[in-house]
C-alpha cells in the first residue's frame, strides 16, 4: 500500500505542479509530501521531478512514468467500482434491442422482471441492425456473428430453421421427400419486416426450394401468423425449431425435409466494451444464456 501510496501522490503533484497543492488534497504537509516522492524516487533510482523555489516540472522519465501510473490510477478505480457494483442488486433502467421473436424472448424476459423487479426494461423489438453505442443501448441480443470490435458478446445458443406442415395438409397433398418437390406445395412464406425481403428457406440452392412454380399460398411479416395458418393446414411453412417445438411435440405439426434443413443460426448477447459491465447488464446477460434456449433443446 505504501507503493501504490507513492504512485498516487506523484500523479497529483505531477498534474498540480505543486507539492503544497497535492499535500493540501492528501491532507499531509508539503515536506511530508517531498519525503515520499523523494522515496519513490530512490527506490526507482531514477529523478521524477525538477524542483525549484517557484515550480516543479516533470523530468523525461517523469513523464513516462506518469503515463504509467495514470494507467493504473484507472484500473483500480475501474477494479474498485466493479467490486461496489458486485455487492449492489440490479436496478435501473435497462435498454435493449431484440428480434422479432416474442415466442423464444417473452418467456425469458418475464422470467428475468420476476427475478429482478427493480430493473426497468425498456425493450426494442426490430429486424433492424441497431447501432448499440450510438443509439444508447445497454445491451442486445442478435443473429449472426458479431463484427464490431466496441462489443462484447457471449454466445446463447443455436437454433435452425424446419420445415413444417400439419398432418391434414401432408394427407391431402403428400409429403414432400426432396426440397425440389416445394415447387408443387402451397408454401407460406415469412418477409422482414424492416426491409420487406423475403426471407431464404434454409435448404440447396440448386433445389429451388423457395422457388415455387407459383405464387405462394401467404405471405406475412409476422412468425405467429404463418406458424397458426401452418398448424390450420394452409401450407408448409420454414420456421425456427423454438417456435414450432410445442405444435411438433402434440402432433399438430410434422417436420419434412430434414436432411436438407442443417443451417444453424447462432443468438448473441452483446454490450458496449467502453465501460465496465454494470450490475443490471451483467444480470440480464447471465439470466438470458441460461434461461432464452432451453439447454436440451440448442443445437450446439
Amino acid at each position: 500500500m505504501d507503493s501504490f501510496a507513492g504512485l498516487s501522490l506523484f500523479v497529483l503533484v505531477a498534474e498540480a505542479r505543486s507539492f503544497a497543492a497535492a499535500a493540501r488534497q492528501r491532507g499531509i504537509s508539503p515536506s511530508a509530501a517531498s519525503k515520499t516522492i523523494a522515496r519513490l524516487e530512490e527506490r526507482l533510482g531514477a529523478r521524477l521531478l525538477n524542483r525549484n523555489t517557484r515550480s516543479v516540472s516533470l523530468t523525461a522519465e517523469g513523464e513516462q512514468f506518469l503515463e504509467r501510473c495514470r494507467r493504473i490510477m484507472i484500473e483500480v478505480a475501474a477494479a474498485e467500482r466493479e467490486l461496489t457494483d458486485a455487492q449492489a442488486a440490479p436496478s435501473g433502467r435497462l435498454k435493449v434491442s431484440l428480434p422479432l421473436a416474442s415466442g423464444l424472448m417473452l418467456p425469458a424476459l418475464s422470467a428475468f422482471a420476476r427475478s429482478f423487479p427493480a430493473v426497468e426494461l425498456d425493450l426494442h423489438f426490430s429486424d433492424r441492425l441497431v447501432d448499440v453505442i450510438e443509439e444508447g443501448f445497454d445491451a442486445v441480443i442478435r443473429t449472426g456473428s458479431p463484427a464490431d470490435s466496441r462489443l462484447h458478446g457471449r454466445n446463447l445458443g443455436s437454433t435452425r430453421l424446419r420445415c413444417v406442415g400439419a398432418p391434414a395438409y401432408f394427407d391431402r397433398h403428400g409429403m414432400p421427400q426432396h426440397p425440389d418437390a416445394l415447387r408443387d406445395h402451397a408454401c407460406l412464406l415469412h418477409r422482414f419486416p424492416g426491409t420487406g425481403l423475403i426471407e431464404r428457406w434454409p435448404l440447396p440452392a440448386h433445389a429451388g426450394g423457395h422457388e415455387m412454380r407459383r405464387a405462394p399460398a401467404m405471405t406475412a411479416n409476422h412468425l405467429e401468423t404463418i406458424l397458426h395458418m401452418a398448424i390450420d393446414g394452409h401450407g408448409i411453412a420454414c420456421l425456427p425449431d423454438f417456435a414450432v417445438r410445442d405444435a411438433l411435440g402434440r402432433g399438430a405439426l410434422l417436420s419434412v425435409l430434414d436432411p436438407w434443413s442443417t443451417e444453424q443460426s447462432t443468438f448473441w448477447a452483446l454490450w458496449p466494451s467502453h465501460r465496465h459491465q454494470q450490475p443490471r447488464v451483467r444480470a440480464f446477460v447471465d439470466f438470458i444464456a441460461e434461461h432464452l434456449l432451453p439447454k436440451g433443446d440448442r443445437c450446439n
